[in-house]
């Protein structure tokens, strides 16, 4: 039994550095301004939600351990979404609602994520991104082009190039230029 915990441990410090790396990439501002993306506590759900998603479905592509890997992300998502809500004021006791209605809300848009990349209609993300994400129409076709570009970065990686990649996430179209 004791030995599990220290194999769940060695796993948590690379996946705390991808997670780093994901909410760093959440908070380009080239999502906010290009994508239209509310730069709000819901804003920043949102873009976090995408990129959370984006390497949750890479990871269940590849071989074990990447569940485990997978579980340990969607952890620290909510250990950081928590955490961001404590700060934002929220009660201790309204903390387990608030948690509840963003794990629901988690779930439907990587449900959503999820059906939009496999539907033969090319706009469907644009749609779910529009429906979720943001108000604009041209930034829901910006946020849908950056996920594919991220989508196609980490169709090339493995499991250790997920966890270590130093840039999975490759900048907007306007900060490469």
């Amino acid at each position: 039994m004791f030995g599990w915990f220290g194999k769940r441990e060695s796993r948590t410090a690379p996946v705390d550095a991808v997670f780093a790396r994901i909410a760093e990439a959440s908070r380009r501002p080239a999502l906010y301004l290009q994508g239209g993306i509310p730069d709000s506590f819901e804003g920043r759900f949102e873009s976090l939600t995408l990129h959370v998603f984006l390497v949750l479905r890479r990871l269940r592509e590849l071989p074990a351990p990447a569940d485990d890997l997978a579980q340990d992300l969607v952890d620290a998502n909510f250990a950081y979404l928590e955490l961001g809500v404590r700060n934002g004021g929220v009660s201790d006791i309204a903390v387990p609602k608030r948690m509840k209605k963003i794990g629901q809300m988690f779930y439907g848009r990587v449900q959503a994520y999820e059906a939009a990349l496999v539907s033969p209609e090319p706009s469907a993300l644009d749609e779910a991104l529009q429906r979720n994400a943001t108000a604009e129409r041209g930034g829901a076709a910006y946020l849908a082009t950056y996920a594919r570009s991220i989508q196609a970065r980490l169709a090339t990686l493995d499991i250790d190039g997920v966890l270590n990649h130093p840039e999975p996430f490759p900048p907007p179209a306007e900060e490469n230029a």
